[in-house]
């Protein structure tokens, strides 16, 4: 489908489908053939819940079976991003699945613009995580060669960036209560999907007009090494980054700001 999102017309809700719809099959009969793993992103309708719409990855093992899902955290209020108008944030906070291949995690889409998202899959001993996503030109481009990056040194694991490519036109022009004259199109999805490793390297990125495919080999020892090199989690302040939050969802939180008593004073 288009990410039609941007539309708030509501026909575009005649894709959603339930975990185990038309999509995940198909993926799974091509998962056991090549004896692969893949995510599946999807457009879910939770047929248990009253068919409520969430944005969804599908994790599909190499022996064609589902070994779960995980519905994306963040929710963006940006631009002609009007994703809330279909579905809202997730409830399945950050699980990593066990596969044959290694443990992965799913960082969906606008997730990766937010530190604390990357560092749960970690904590929860991620050495792959996907952020699987549909981003544009004007909005986010200068973001997207740092932020994945930084969130694989930073969570000592590899991370892989993919991002639709090309401009989609919709037959009903749209705005964005942003006092933009309306318009047909979204904007220019950039593509350029690749790998990062937690050792600050990167592979070189794949087109930003055309589809393509990135194959790269992981060798997840390097999670370890690097663990092992930079101590990250032992010399992180867990306990304190944890007091402070815990003071923050306060409704009479006071930022810990020290005043210059002499701040207002004239020389």
């Amino acid at each position: 489908m288009p990410f039609a999102f941007c539309t708030r017309e509501k026909r575009w809700c005649e894709f959603a489908e339930p975990v185990d719809g038309e999509s995940t099959q198909f993926l799974q009969e091509l998962a056991q053939k090549y004896n692969m793993v893949i995510v599946n992103p999807i457009l879910e309708r939770d047929v248990n819940h009253g068919e409520t719409i969430w944005n969804t990855a599908v994790v599909i093992g190499n022996n064609g079976n589902i070994i779960g899902i995980h519905r994306k955290n963040h929710i963006p209020r940006v631009g002609d991003f009007n994703e809330s108008t279909y579905y809202m944030e997730g409830n399945t906070g950050h699980p990593v699945f066990e596969t044959a291949y290694g443990k992965i995690g799913v960082n969906i889409c606008y997730g990766r613009h937010h530190p604390l998202n990357w560092l749960a899959f970690g904590l929860n001993g991620a050495e792959i995580v996907f952020n699987p996503s549909a981003t544009v030109g004007e909005l986010s481009e200068p973001m997207w060669p740092i932020e994945a990056r930084n969130a694989a040194i930073a969570n000592s694991y590899f991370v892989g960036s993919i991002n639709r490519v090309g401009t989609e036109v919709f037959p009903n022009p749209f705005t964005s209560g942003d006092g933009k004259p309306q318009h047909a199109d979204f904007g220019h999805f950039y593509g350029s999907s690749h790998f990062s490793a937690p050792d600050a390297s990167c592979t070189p990125s794949l087109s930003r007009y055309r589809d393509g495919l990135a194959i790269s080999d992981m060798d997840l020892n390097l999670c370890r090494q690097i663990k092992d090199k930079w101590a990250f989690r032992m010399t992180a302040r867990y306990d304190m980054y944890a007091s402070l939050l815990s003071e923050y969802l306060k409704p009479d939180f006071k930022p810990q700001v020290i005043v210059d008593p002499l701040i207002n004073k004239r020389a």
